[in-house]
C-alpha cells in the first residue's frame, strides 16, 4: 500500500454480474442516462442559439456581433467548456469524489443558464463562465462514474457507452426544438406581444428553459442517488510509511497512455470539423436553407436536433453490433479511423450545397445528409473514445485522464470557431474552399490513422 490518494476499489463493491438496469447493463446507467440527458438538453439548447444571438441585429433582441467575432467567443466558449475537465478531474481524483462533483457541477451549470436568461451584456458573458466551470466538473466525472459501473474486462463497456450517448441525445434533440422555438419562432413572439412583454426578449426565454432543463437533471440525480452509492465516492488516503509517497507508473501503463496521445491528436480535427454544426453549419442554415415545410416556416435552430436524432436511431444499432462482434469488432484506432471518414464525407456534401447556394437558398435535404454521416461517424469515435480512455488510463489517474481527453475536444471546438469566423453567406467560393479543405483534411487522416494502427494497438497492450 502506499500513501498517495487513492480511488476506491470500487470495482471490488459491484455484484459478480449487475444486470438490472437498461438491457441489462448495471442499474446505475439510468440515473447516469437521465442525468446527461437534462445536461445535455440545458447544453444544447443554449447552443443552438448562441452564435444567432450574438450575430442577431440589437432591433431583434441580439447582441450585433459580425460573424468573426460571434465564431471566436462561441470557439473560445466550447474550447474552454471542456479545458475545465482537467482541473474538473483533478478536484475529482483529489478531493470531492465523481458523484459530489457531478452535484455541484450541475447546480452551477444551472446558475450559468438562468443568468443567461437576463438580457445584458454583462450577464451574457457571467452566465457563459458558470456554465463553463460547472461543465468543468460535471462531464468528465459522469463518464468515470459510467465506466466505474463495468469491470474492467466486461464485453457490455463499449455497448453501455453507445447507450449512454443514445439516452444524452434524447435531451440533445429536444432542446433545439424548445428552446428554438422559445427564441427563434414569429408564434412565440407574438405571443409575448400580447401579452405585454417585450418579442425582441424571446431569446432570453431560450435561455431560461435550458436553465429548467438542468434542474430536472438535478432533481433526477439527487432522487436516483442510492443506485451510485458504490461508486464516484471521495478519495481516502491509504497510509503506508514504508512505501514512497507514489507509485510510480509502470511500462505498460506509459505506453497506453501514448496511445491516449495518438488518438488525441485525431480526436482534436474530428471535433473541429464536427462542431461545425453549431457555428458555420447553423449560419448556413440560417441565411442559405429554406426553413419551412408544407407552408410552415419553421426556426433555423431546428437543424441543431438533427445529430441528436440520428444518435437516437443510430446508437442502438452500433451497441448491437459491438456486442454481437464481441471479441470480433475492430479495434478502436479503426473505429476512429472509421468515424474520421465519414465525418470527411459529410462535410463535403457542402461542396455542392455551397455551388447551389449562388442560385438562391437551397434544399434542407442537404444539411439533413451532413449530419447523417457526421452522426455515423461520431458514433465509431466518441463514445469508443470514452469507453477507450476508461480501460486505458491508470485507475489512480482516471479522472485526470478523462479530463486530458475532453482536452483534445477543448482544442477541436476553438479550431472550430477560427473556421467558421471564415464564413461569408455572399461569397460562394470562400464556403466552397472552407468547407472542401474540412472534408479532405479529415478523410487524409482517416488514411494516417489506419497506416498507424499497428503502431498504436501495440502501445495500447492488449486492450482493443
Amino acid at each position: 500500500m502506499s500513501a498517495n490518494l487513492t480511488m476506491p476499489s470500487e470495482k471490488n463493491l459491484l455484484p459478480a454480474l449487475d444486470t438490472a438496469g437498461l438491457f441489462g447493463h448495471p442499474r446505475g446507467i439510468t440515473t447516469l442516462f437521465f442525468t446527461e440527458l437534462w445536461e445535455r438538453f440545458s447544453y444544447y439548447g443554449m447552443r443552438a442559439i448562441l452564435v444567432l444571438y450574438m450575430v442577431a441585429p440589437v432591433s431583434a433582441g441580439g447582441l450585433a456581433f459580425d460573424v468573426s467575432k460571434a465564431a471566436m467567443i462561441y470557439g473560445l466558449y466550447t474550447m474552454l467548456v471542456y479545458m475545465m475537465s482537467i482541473p474538473g478531474g483533478f478536484i475529482s481524483d483529489r478531493f470531492l469524489g465523481a458523484r459530489r462533483s457531478v452535484l455541484i457541477g450541475g447546480i452551477v451549470i444551472m446558475i450559468g443558464h438562468f443568468t443567461l436568461a437576463l438580457a445584458s451584456v454583462t450577464t451574457f458573458f457571467i452566465g457563459l463562465i458558470l456554465i463553463i466551470l460547472g461543465t468543468g466538473l460535471l462531464k468528465p466525472n459522469i463518464s468515470t462514474m459510467l465506466g466505474s459501473l463495468y469491470k474492467p474486462d466486461d464485453i457490455r463497456r463499449d455497448a453501455g457507452f453507445s447507450i449512454f450517448y443514445m439516452g444524452i441525445n434524447i435531451g440533445a434533440a429536444l432542446a433545439p426544438l424548445i428552446c428554438g422555438f422559445l427564441a427563434q419562432s414569429k408564434i412565440f413572439r407574438e405571443f409575448l406581444h400580447v401579452q405585454g412583454l417585450e418579442p425582441q426578449s424571446s431569446w432570453h426565454w431560450g435561455f431560461a428553459a435550458a436553465g429548467i432543463g438542468m434542474l430536472l437533471g438535478l432533481i433526477q440525480y439527487i432522487c436516483q442517488r442510492k443506485r451510485l452509492a458504490h461508486v464516484g465516492n471521495r478519495p481516502k488516503k491509504k497510509i503506508d510509511l514504508s512505501s514512497d509517497k507514489n507509485e510510480p507508473l509502470t511500462i505498460t501503463e506509459w505506453k497506453r497512455i501514448g496511445a491516449i496521445g495518438v488518438l488525441f491528436f485525431f480526436t482534436i480535427l474530428f471535433w473541429a470539423i464536427y462542431e461545425q454544426g453549431g457555428s458555420s453549419l447553423n449560419l448556413f442554415a440560417d441565411k442559405l436553407t429554406r426553413n419551412e415545410a408544407f407552408g410552415f416556416e419553421y426556426p433555423s435552430s431546428w437543424y441543431q436536433s438533427l445529430q441528436a436524432i440520428y444518435v437516437i436511431l443510430l446508437a442502438p444499432l452500433y451497441a448491437y453490433l459491438w456486442v454481437r462482434l464481441g471479441d470480433k469488432q475492430p479495434s478502436s484506432p479503426t473505429k476512429f479511423a472509421l468515424g474520421l471518414l465519414l465525418l470527411g464525407l459529410g462535410i463535403a456534401v457542402m461542396v455542392p450545397a455551397s455551388l447551389l447556394a449562388a442560385q438562391g437558398k437551397v434544399s434542407p435535404f442537404w444539411l439533413f445528409a451532413v449530419y447523417f454521416l457526421q452522426v455515423a461517424g461520431e458514433l465509431c469515435l466518441s463514445p469508443v473514445g470514452l469507453s477507450t480512455v476508461t480501460k486505458l488510463a491508470p485507475a489512480r489517474l482516471l479522472g485526470l485522464m478523462m479530463g486530458v481527453w475532453f482536452l483534445a475536444a477543448s482544442f477541436g471546438n476553438l479550431l472550430a470557431g477560427l473556421l467558421a469566423g471564415f464564413f461569408k453567406e455572399d461569397n460562394i467560393n470562400i464556403l466552397v474552399t472552407m468547407f472542401g479543405s474540412m472534408g479532405a483534411a479529415a478523410i487524409i487522416a482517416a488514411i494516417i490513422l489506419l497506416l498507424l494502427r499497428p503502431f498504436v494497438c501495440k502501445l495500447m497492450s492488449g486492450v482493443r
